[in-house]
């Protein structure tokens, strides 16, 4: 028999979420385990080793806001990469000792809630268990890594690596490679494994609407004079629509020039990174005309770079492939100069379609055998809910939360499912996650989650769940936003859950933005945590 383990909370990842999470659980007296399934800290960042792997937030608030930890790091680029982000996790364990609570290849397989005694039961794949009065699930968004279902996949007499699970050491050089997807993970393998390679074949399906990197080396002096900044941008990051510095300009497209919106736009590429997107003008996702007019601007940048007519319409075709924005464009470097390199071929898969993988590469729907060496997936995730559904999670009435979600999330405030008490989850499903900045939504959540546990300790509240009446209006809210925006013009999107096969169409995440959504969590909880039932332990 298995002794159970007992503690206040057990938190499911070792990220940025989970980490802050443990950090300020420390902080109100109480007890806490992280269970990780990885070998180490950093969440995403520990599995993330792709070749040119790296976060596309700028370093200044891609980090935790504790003056604590930001006052003596400093990162090396303006754009860190899995190596700099792994570091500064070893660096935050070092100041703060978080190793001491966290239990690594920890894979959780199931969590079920005991409502006469108010306790979750955890269980861990190689039959460890705990038992907490809270649980907080810190999986992310793409911890649940797909591999869609090819012929034939198991013939192939290569090496087959999903970018989600890359080999520690890896040498591209001299091979022949191919590489299904194009996402953001595709874009950073590409330009980086693209000098090294006998030969790539790029499989693309849809051109990504990349934006320019503008990265650059950064020195601690320069860091050191930014640093009189970061309570400033800390403070702000609740302020703007993606927890950014800079923000989307609420002024009708109606009241502006063509100058002045030509001028605007040239402005956000020369300063690279999201502004294009999270700078530009509210209506770029709902004014379909004004969203034209940046594809417009965005496709003959891209053009620029390109010299063949052909690689052209490939990649920066003149009929957008879906509305800018409503897929989530990933920030390169030097993406569109790597076609122009003798040894890369892009293959459209609308046009040839890929019939099967076989032993000595891949066959397309044209006759072609295109032989690789190597061949990398960058399929992607079970994005949003994969990292929730695939652990057994059993609340009041006993139904698997994956059974419960099959026709589509149902959640209040994006952090709280009803049935499941004392269950919050950070970065998730109907919360902001990656219409932001991470840390910037992760901190606002695990901060408001941290909250509600001190009012139920300080109150004597021993369970809290939201009500079906308030998770009814919440996800019809987010779906009504959805619904509003120009969101469904994308066919595949793992926004909308369309890129898993039979997953429900609908918006997975609150797309209004940080202020908007902060304000629907702090008025329930000024009204007493409105919304939610909470239950007193028994006189």
């Amino acid at each position: 028999m298995t002794d159970t383990q007992e503690y206040d909370i057990i938190i499911v990842g070792a990220g940025f979420a989970g980490v802050h999470q443990l950090l300020n659980v420390r902080k109100l007296g109480l007890t806490a385990k992280i269970l990780e399934a990885g070998g180490g800290l950093a969440g995403t960042w520990y599995w993330n080793r792709y070749p040119g792997a790296r976060v596309d937030s700028e370093m200044p608030i891609y980090q935790f806001s504790d003056p604590e930890l930001w006052k003596d790091w400093s990162f090396t680029e303006y754009y860190p990469d899995w190596r700099g982000i792994q570091a500064y996790f070893r660096y935050v364990d070092q100041k703060l000792d978080v190793k001491r609570d966290v239990l690594f290849n920890s894979r959780v397989a199931s969590a079920h809630w005991n409502d006469s005694v108010n306790r979750w039961t955890v269980t861990t794949e190689d039959g460890r268990v705990f038992r907490a009065q809270f649980l907080s699930l810190c999986t992310g968004i793409g911890s649940k890594y797909h591999v869609p279902d090819f012929k034939g996949l198991d013939t192939f007499k290569g090496e087959v690596h999903h970018t989600a699970r890359w080999p520690e050491e890896y040498d591209f050089t001299g091979k022949r490679a191919g590489i299904i997807g194009t996402g953001a993970t595709g874009v950073q393998v590409i330009q980086e494994i693209a000098p090294v390679v006998a030969h790539l074949t790029v499989f693309q399906r849809t051109p990504n609407l990349t934006l320019p990197m503008r990265q650059r080396k950064i020195s601690v002096e320069e860091q050191k004079k930014m640093k009189t900044l970061y309570p400033i941008l800390y403070r702000r990051r609740y302020q703007t629509f993606a927890g950014f510095p800079y923000d989307l300009d609420p002024k009708p497209v109606a009241d502006t020039t063509p100058e002045e919106r030509a001028l605007a736009f040239e402005d956000q590429w020369e300063k690279g990174g999201f502004r294009l997107w999270f700078g530009s003008y509210t209506e770029l996702y709902t004014n379909q005309k004004f969203n034209d007019e940046v594809y417009v601007f965005w496709r003959e940048k891209v053009r620029e770079r390109i010299s063949d007519p052909e690689l052209q319409e490939k990649l920066a075709p003149m009929r957008p492939p879906h509305p800018f924005g409503v897929r989530r464009p990933s920030l390169e470097q030097r993406y569109y100069e790597v076609y122009s390199q003798p040894n890369v071929t892009l293959i459209d898969i609308n046009k040839a379609a890929i019939e099967e993988i076989t032993p000595k590469g891949l066959k397309t729907s044209d006759g072609v055998e295109h032989e690789l060496d190597v061949l990398v997936l960058a399929t992607g995730f079970d994005m949003v809910t994969g990292g929730i559904t695939s652990i057994d999670i059993r609340g009041q009435d006993g139904i698997p939360i994956k059974e419960k979600w099959a026709d589509g999330v149902q959640s209040y405030l994006g952090l709280a499912s009803a049935t499941y008490p004392n269950m919050f989850w950070i970065y998730g499903p109907q919360s902001p996650s990656s219409f932001s900045n991470g840390p910037s939504s992760i901190e606002y959540t695990s901060e408001w989650i941290i909250n509600c546990i001190k009012h139920m300790k300080d109150n004597n509240i021993s369970s809290i769940v939201p009500t079906e009446e308030a998770q009814h209006a919440y996800s019809e809210h987010v779906d009504q936003l959805g619904a509003a925006g120009l969101w469904l013009g994308a066919k595949t999107s793992w926004y909308l859950g369309t890129n898993i096969k039979g997953k429900k169409t609908q918006m997975l995440q609150f797309p209004s933005g940080i202020p908007p959504y902060a304000k629907l969590c702090n008025d329930s909880a000024s009204k007493g945590y409105e919304g939610f039932h909470l239950k007193h332990p028994h006189a």
